[in-house]
């Protein structure tokens, strides 16, 4: 009998999705007018996140290339 199954697999991600949203409600009462209205400030703040990350990638794809033999 195996433990990684899909039965648990499916358990184990429902699990997950009613944790999350549970964990999402609470976290939405705890922070102080949080009713949706700062959408256009998630947005600012994901320009710089999305901007380190490609910059991230790029810097990760460089040193790959860099450490590469060069072809004969």
């Amino acid at each position: 009998m195996s433990v990684i199954n899909k039965r648990n697999a499916v358990v184990g991600w429902a699990a997950w999705m009613v944790a999350k949203r549970a964990l999402k409600q609470k976290a939405h009462s705890i922070v102080p007018g949080s009713n949706g209205a700062g959408k256009g400030r998630k947005l600012v703040a994901a320009v710089p996140l999305a901007a380190a990350a490609v910059g991230g990638a790029l810097v990760f794809w460089r040193r790959q290339h860099e450490n590469e033999p060069e072809p004969r």
